[in-house]
């Protein structure tokens, strides 16, 4: 295929936003208490929307539950 072989293929470090440094702030006044307080509240959020799916959807719940149960008693440690 001639057209293939003209296709200009970029590297995954040249795609726009592929820096992963870019949006990473290193400012001196984002203290690591404030980060935490910023962290505990993303996962108390995320805590609140896995519970309010499981009352929405409890079938998928209940299947999620088992399915995790079923991994538990099968790993090994």
């Amino acid at each position: 295929m001639p057209d293939r072989d003209s296709r200009e293929d970029l590297s995954p470090r040249a795609w726009p936003g592929a820096d992963p440094a870019a949006g990473r702030t290193d400012e001196p006044d984002v203290s690591s208490a404030e980060r935490r307080r910023r962290r505990a509240r993303f996962l108390r959020d995320l805590a609140e929307a896995r519970e309010l799916r499981d009352r929405v959807q409890p079938r998928r719940a209940k299947t999620a539950r088992l399915r995790h149960a079923m991994r538990m008693r099968t790993f090994r440690w």
